[in-house]
């Protein structure tokens, strides 16, 4: 299933995002807006950060398996 698919299930979900660039990162994915994914990240301590994602710059997203 291409990955833009999997946004509705996976809103409110843990997820992993990989990029094309060969990085990744990993949060919660609250939505999308504007050709950007919007996911919650952890930074440090008690602080996060909803960081944008441009949709074009994505390979794929997984939903994080359980324990």
């Amino acid at each position: 299933m291409p990955w833009h698919q999997k946004i509705p299930h996976l809103i409110n979900q843990p997820i992993g995002v990989s990029f094309l660039d060969g990085t990744g990162t990993s949060g919660v994915l609250c939505g999308t807006t504007n050709g950007k994914l919007l996911v919650m990240e952890y930074l440090y301590h008690s602080q996060f950060a909803l960081k944008q994602y441009d949709m074009n710059t994505v390979q794929d997203i997984h939903g994080y398996p359980g324990c």
